[in-house]
């Protein structure tokens, strides 16, 4: 998993924000101790059960740090990814991904430069999950055209003529 030198020479910061759902509890508690391994000061955002939830209580406060700048990366999981990432993905300047294996996860990262991995907790195993997220953590975006495309999320669509 990424080192801290590999951290710094990107620019980032050693701090990572983490929150689930119920249904996402428990693969997030092993993510957790995962990125604290790896070297990561790790906010847990909740919940601290694995009591029924809503996945958008907990995915709004981690996708608002993100957007303001506060935290530069952050992993949600929930039951299938989705609710999740359409809650998180409202945020300005968020990019929100859906990841269900290492391959899009690392495609989503240099295409799309995400910022917070949504794993769908309910569809990989633990061992999945920490590849899925080593492949997010490791893979930088690699810029160029992918720059451009990015940037275009941020704008209001304008019509075709």
């Amino acid at each position: 998993m990424t080192r801290d030198a590999s951290r710094s020479e990107r620019g980032e910061s050693g701090r990572i924000l983490i929150a689930s759902d119920h249904a996402g509890f428990a693969l997030k508690e092993v993510l957790g101790a995962e990125l604290r391994r790896a070297g990561f000061a790790v906010d847990d955002l909740g919940p601290a059960t694995d009591e029924s939830t809503d996945y958008a209580d907990f995915a709004h406060p981690l996708a608002r740090a993100v957007s303001a700048g506060d935290a530069e990366r952050g992993v949600l999981l929930c039951g299938t990814g989705l609710g999740m990432s359409y809650a998180a993905n409202r945020w300005p300047g968020v990019r929100a991904a859906v990841a269900w294996s290492p391959q899009v996860a690392t495609l989503a990262r240099q295409h799309n430069d995400a910022n917070v991995l949504v794993l769908p907790a309910r569809f990989v195993s633990e061992e999945q999950g920490r590849a899925i997220l080593r492949a997010w953590l490791d893979t930088p975006f690699e810029g160029g055209r992918h720059a451009r495309r990015v940037a275009k999320i941020e704008r209001d669509p304008e019509p075709e003529a």
